[in-house]
């Protein structure tokens, strides 16, 4: 999990067309993807935005060069709040089109993505998700029984981004943490990063006692709030805790439930009494959090299916209907299936 944030740009007219697909196609060649590829790559864009300004007039794109264990990639997410999309699979289908072109958009980007997603509610919007590997990895099956994505964007006019998450796998568990420097700028940064790298090397399994290292080798930054998550495959329990506003909900399907933090700053102020919070582990759990760069106010039945999607999806689809644009942006999900 690197941390790598989202470039985004708005899009409500078709000038900007042309510069951002020339930015994506400069970004990729710079990191070493093949003539084909950025060819390729060219063509999901032109589609992406083209679609986007036909169809729902404005929206956002975001996207990112990154590195995961089977190589070096590049992620776009197409995001729009339009009318969303009636009949998906007919439109999925080449040669079908509802504005008298070729209709090969949709198809043309499932077929040139080494993944994609796409998920829309009518009057509601869509989210199309591809990503394209430098060089496609070998078709070997991993199983795996934790999946996350997430999205992260710097606040308006910052180059690096004040909130922060991670992921280890810790005695017969995994652990995850979510972080929001105080403000936002290079200041905030430094805090979510020392406490990123306090988070990786502590062996604490006890979100308590995670915290509370932290808050040890944070005291020079600014400070920030944090929260914890430890998912106890033997116990089959989770156990959280966090100091600060993080949001953090646990889904059962689409029953949540939520985390309430405890009031302080990590690296200032922490409440002398601490306890993990014991929630029960059920199968095929989704764990969401994020930062307060997005709004708290949210339900994920209002986004009929989306459980069905990758986290990533997920994490895309709440960013789009809840980013406040003021801050610093991040959310975070991991679907369990045990």
């Amino acid at each position: 999990m690197d941390n790598i944030v989202f470039f985004t740009y708005k899009i409500d007219d078709r000038s900007y067309v042309s510069f951002i697909k020339r930015e994506i196609h400069n970004l990729v060649t710079a990191a070493g993807f093949s003539p084909q590829k950025v060819g390729e790559i060219d063509i999901i864009v032109s589609e992406l935005t083209s679609n986007l300004i036909k169809f729902a007039e404005t929206g956002e794109l975001l996207y990112r060069v990154a590195n995961d264990d089977k190589g070096t990639f590049l992620e776009i997410y197409c995001l729009d709040k339009g009318k969303g999309i009636r009949n998906l699979s007919r439109m999925m289908q080449d040669g079908i089109s509802s504005s008298d072109t070729l209709g090969q958009g949709l198809g043309a980007i499932e077929r040139l993505s080494s993944r994609s997603s796409i998920f829309t509610v009518p009057d509601s919007g869509t989210v199309v998700y591809s990503k394209i590997y430098q060089k496609e990895p070998d078709a070997v099956i991993r199983q795996s029984n934790i999946f996350f994505g997430a999205v992260q964007v710097c606040a308006p006019g910052e180059t690096v981004c004040g909130d922060g998450y991670s992921m280890k796998k810790l005695g017969n568990g995994i652990q995850f943490f979510m972080g929001d420097g105080l403000g936002h700028g290079i200041n905030a940064h430094e805090a979510v990063t020392e406490a990123i790298a306090s988070f990786t090397s502590c062996r604490a399994t006890s979100p308590v006692e995670v915290l509370r290292y932290i808050h040890e080798n944070v005291k020079k930054t600014r400070g920030l709030v944090a929260t914890i998550a430890y998912l106890d495959y033997t116990a089959q329990k989770w156990y959280m805790c966090g100091i600060g506003n993080i949001s953090t909900s646990l889904y059962t399907g689409l029953v949540p439930k939520n985390y309430t933090p405890y009031n302080g700053i990590v690296g200032h102020n922490i409440p002398r009494t601490l306890n993990d919070s014991v929630m029960e582990f059920e199968k095929y759990q989704t764990l969401i959090m994020h930062s307060d760069g997005l709004r708290a106010r949210w339900n994920l039945s209002e986004l009929p299916g989306i459980l069905k999607y990758e986290p990533n999806v997920i994490s895309a689809a709440l960013y789009k209907d809840n980013a406040r644009h003021n801050d610093d942006m991040t959310v975070f999900a991991a679907k369990i299936n045990l």
